[in-house]
């Protein structure tokens, strides 16, 4: 596979120090940390080593990886090595991406309260697919899905949102049989969009009354 004309590490080693200067105020160290690592990641910063071919004596070095999680070179022999692993547990059914995105100004709240925020955005997310795809209406069945926090968007800046993965369709009530979805449609944007408005805001003053 050829590599990439554009790599994240390259990005970072060009306008990373310049980035840093301009949002100072609001990278923390451990972000600051995994910038660098990323940058430095198979470069001569981290060392190498000699390999060489047992039959023609040719050598080639190769630079040390980072190690960090957040490394998309590290990670990317993980990713392939988890998707194959899982792939046998899929259903033959199609599956949907549906995004939950907190508004800016309930986003500037996450900042200062991060663990509390996102707690109500992962619940509120789920309410409102289980309850939507419950409605006769819609689907009328019990759904399943995978849900994955993401702090920051395309831009690289402060930008909470879900990332829910789901099945097309779900278990009848009685849990005797399976109720497809349609193929290209799960479930109605506007009803979803609603909704969790309405339970964000629902058990954000619940949780807000419990506090105090």
């Amino acid at each position: 596979m050829d590599r990439p004309a554009l790599e994240l590490g390259g990005i970072f080693r060009l306008h990373g120090p310049a980035y840093c200067e301009l949002y100072a105020g609001s990278l923390n160290s451990q972000q600051k940390k995994v910038m660098h690592a990323i940058e430095v990641c198979r470069t001569a910063a981290l060392g190498g080593h000699v390999d060489q071919c047992d039959h023609c004596g040719h050598r080639r070095i190769s630079y040390n990886s980072c190690g960090n999680r957040h490394c998309p070179k590290c990670q990317s022999f993980a990713k392939a090595e988890w998707l194959e692993k899982h792939q046998t547990q899929l259903m033959s059914v199609p599956y949907f991406h549906v995004v939950f995105t907190l508004p800016d100004g309930i986003a500037s709240i996450a900042w200062q309260n991060k663990k509390a925020v996102y707690r109500i955005l992962f619940r509120a997310a789920s309410e409102t697919l289980r309850r939507i795809a419950a409605d006769p209406k819609h689907l009328g069945a019990k759904i399943g899905f995978l849900a994955v926090l993401h702090t920051w968007g395309q831009n690289l800046l402060f930008h909470p949102h879900l990332h829910c993965v789901v099945p097309g369709g779900g278990l009848s009530r009685d849990r005797q049989r399976w109720i497809p979805s349609r193929k290209r449609f799960l479930l109605p944007v506007r009803v979803l969009s609603r909704l969790f408005r309405g339970r964000s805001s629902t058990i954000s003053n619940k949780r807000t009354r419990q506090e105090n």
